[in-house]
């Protein structure tokens, strides 16, 4: 057996039908279009979304709102996990590296910290944005803050 003589079974395989090639076919005339109408006819297509004239889908769902397309979305962090983070492992200062190394955030998220519970030791964090209230209880604390850019 070689490729060359390889061949499908007998009657799995149907000749295409021909349309539009005469009365004597048996598929001329109209060519199995039916009569009239628009998929009759030649260079016919369908616009997308076309639903036959029922109200198309785009336009029978309401629409409301506003995405703004210059929106910054950023990770948040909150004082009381870093506290808990600098308990746990040991650090005091807080970089963009440190939050990737340890899975928080991915390497193209901003991140912002936040000031939900509290703190009793000083920390430098380096952050892409603060919340006031967190900037001025790291800062009391004797902590820094460092906008990364």
């Amino acid at each position: 057996m070689n490729l060359h003589t390889l061949k499908p079974a007998i009657g799995s395989r149907k000749n295409k039908k021909r349309i539009g090639r005469g009365q004597g076919s048996g598929r001329g005339g109209t060519s199995t279009k039916g009569h009239k109408g628009a998929k009759s006819r030649s260079g016919y297509s369908q616009k997308f979304g076309f639903e036959g004239g029922q109200m198309p889908l785009q336009r029978r769902v309401p629409k409301f709102g506003f995405k703004n397309p210059n929106r910054v979305a950023y990770k948040v962090l909150n004082l009381d996990f870093l506290q808990k983070l600098a308990e746990d492992k040991g650090i005091t200062e807080f970089t963009l590296d440190v939050f990737v190394e340890l899975n928080l955030v991915d390497k193209s998220d901003r991140v912002k910290i936040l000031a939900r519970g509290t703190v009793d030791k000083a920390f430098t964090i380096t952050a892409h944005a603060f919340s006031e209230k967190a900037k001025t209880m790291i800062e009391t604390l004797g902590g820094s803050v460092i906008i990364a850019s």
